[in-house]
Order: structure tokens, then C-alpha cells, then sequence
């Protein structure tokens, strides 16, 4: 095994993107739900990713064993009003976290994670956010994140 990191490109990009769709829908089966089928995810991806690559307020770090995408990683930045807790108001928003179940607990996502909180701190981020999944909760927690027990989310 040769595990290696590397910054998302274009180049990967739409490998990153099956990804994410395959993590998204490991979340909502281990969670009981049903996946939609009338989404199309892998557009409003592209265009996503495309945008925010570009203007630098999304950063990925990825990781290979040889020239194999392994595990994923995200971070988008927001801006919002300062507030006591975050002074400067950019926020990252952590997401994209996943790991091949071949290559689970072996380190890989903690490492992951780490580059993208660096990351956030370059930006000037004040804090890191996550809605973490069930199997993320430990890694988070052993990292440093805190349950914030305020979140709340309104559908439109």
C-alpha cells in the first residue's frame, strides 16, 4: 500500500463528484432512508464544484494508494457577520469526508480531515462546521469538534 495526498484538480473531478454521490447515498441508507431517484446530483455537483474551485471558497484534499482515489475530503467558505465566536465570519464548512471501507481505520480520513482544517485556518476561517453522520461522529469528536446542540435546519 502506497497512500499518498494530493489537492483536488480538475482532473479528478469527476471521480471525485461519483464519490461524494456514493458517499451521500451510503449516509441515507445507513440512516433508513430512501434515496431519491429524481435528484440529479452529478450537474448540480459540477456546477457546484466548477464555481467554487475556481474562486478558491472550495478546497479538497484527496487521498491515493498508488494512482487510486481512496478517500475525500471538503471544505467550503462562507462569510457571514461576525459574532463572538467566530470574529473574523468565515466559517469553513467541512463535507466530501469519505474513506473506501477497504481502507477504514487506518488513519486516512484523520489525515484527510487535518489538511482541510489547515486549510479553513489559511482562509482565515474562525471555526469549522459539520452535520456529521453517524460514522463520522467519533473521528470528529476525537479531533476536537463539539456537539453543538442549537443546530437547527428550516426546508425551503
Amino acid at each position: 500500500m502506497n497512500i499518498s495526498y494530493k489537492k483536488l484538480t480538475l482532473t479528478e473531478l469527476d471521480i471525485f463528484i461519483n464519490m461524494r454521490i456514493t458517499q451521500l447515498t451510503e449516509e441515507y441508507v445507513s440512516s433508513g432512508r430512501t434515496v431519491p431517484t429524481d435528484v440529479d446530483l452529478q450537474a448540480a455537483l459540477k456546477d457546484y464544484y466548477d464555481r467554487h474551485l475556481a474562486d478558491g471558497t472550495f478546497v479538497s484534499w484527496l487521498a491515493f494508494d498508488g494512482d487510486k482515489i481512496i478517500g475525500t475530503s471538503g471544505m467550503s467558505f462562507v462569510e457571514k457577520p461576525p459574532y463572538f465566536g467566530c470574529p473574523t465570519g468565515r466559517l469553513g464548512l467541512l463535507s466530501s469526508m469519505y474513506t473506501n471501507p477497504d481502507y477504514r481505520r487506518m488513519g486516512i480520513a484523520k489525515e484527510l480531515l487535518n489538511r482541510v482544517v489547515e486549510e479553513a485556518k489559511a482562509y482565515g476561517c474562525g471555526a469549522v462546521h459539520i452535520t456529521a453522520s453517524d460514522m463520522g461522529v467519533k473521528l470528529y469528536t476525537s479531533y476536537g469538534f463539539e456537539h453543538n446542540g442549537n443546530f437547527m435546519q428550516y426546508k425551503l
